[in-house]
């Protein structure tokens, strides 16, 4: 019988071509936890425990597939967000944690805002994670979410009835928009939108760049910052006086978002350092 130490070593062994260490260790910990339901506790403190041949042959399989380099979430069909369950396939990215942080700004600055409830808008949904998450915690604001995606949508909604939460979700394009969209205002806009070059894809793992839709992730070298104006643009119409824009930002163009917002007229623009101290979100108020 395999034992939990036995699969770390072989996973460390399997991944070693496309992971470091720490990677490979945190993936096969989320893979053994998923397929056993162990804690991640009684999987550190009890490696000697043995594993069915089921569960063996199912661990086996997957890491079959991690060498392809597919991402683990897309192997399990499930990640966690915000502590909260998410399903994810190649129609979605990835969420990450760094959009955590984003949706905590915005928690907390609701709460320094002078109303009890109203709109938001997320712009870009993908699965949801993002609106959903605000909805779960400001449970008295309606929240709509965008995508230009249908397959995206129709993830985004089976987390919504995951979460069992209300989210209205809108089929449409920001930089065509045709829906009724256009004919509402939001206290709350939010978006983390396309921001990868083609330059930073060069420097993107592979198993970025192989299986995570690229409409979501990619923008035109010469015009990097293309979801932004249009998003922004729609923002200066589309927010209630004293309304918040949040957007999730690539580290290089912090500079240029900030310029283009105030440009906009947006005032108390802020830009924000992740917890890896890297420019990743920008808050910006209406006037």
């Amino acid at each position: 019988m395999r034992t939990i130490r036995d699969v770390f070593v072989e996973y460390r062994a399997g991944l070693n071509k496309r992971y470091d260490l720490r990677e490979a260790g945190a993936i096969t910990l989320l893979a053994i936890t998923e397929i056993t339901g162990f804690s991640r506790a009684k999987i550190k403190a009890f490696p000697e425990l043995e594993l069915s041949p089921q569960q063996t042959n199912t661990l086996q399989l997957i890491l079959s597939e991690l060498k392809t380099g597919k991402p683990i979430q897309y192997i399990l069909g499930v990640t966690e967000f915000y502590g909260l369950p998410f399903k994810v396939n190649p129609s979605v990215l990835i969420p990450r944690p760094e959009t955590e942080e984003l949706v905590e700004w915005v928690i907390t600055s609701v709460g320094s805002l002078p109303l009890a409830a109203g709109s938001i808008l997320d712009i870009g949904t993908g699965s949801g994670c993002i609106a959903i998450s605000l909805k779960k915690k400001l449970p008295a604001f309606k929240v709509t979410a965008m995508d230009i995606s249908g397959d995206a949508l129709k993830t985004a909604k089976e987390n919504a009835e995951l979460n069992q939460v209300e989210v209205e979700f809108i089929n449409d394009d920001i930089l065509n928009l045709k829906s009724e969209i256009v004919n509402r205002k939001s206290e709350i806009i939010i978006s983390n939108p396309p921001y990868v070059t083609l330059h930073d894809k060069t420097q993107m793992h592979a198993n970025v760049t192989h299986f995570e839709p690229h409409t979501a992730l990619f923008v035109p070298e010469d015009d990097p910052l293309v979801f932004y104006k249009a998003i922004a643009d729609f923002a200066t119409d589309h927010l209630t006086p004293g309304g918040l824009l949040f957007f999730e930002i690539n580290e290089s163009y912090g500079g240029e978002v900030i310029k283009l917002l105030k440009d906009k007229l947006f005032k108390n623009v802020e830009l924000r350092k992740d917890l890896s101290g890297r420019d990743r979100m920008v808050r910006a108020q209406i006037v």
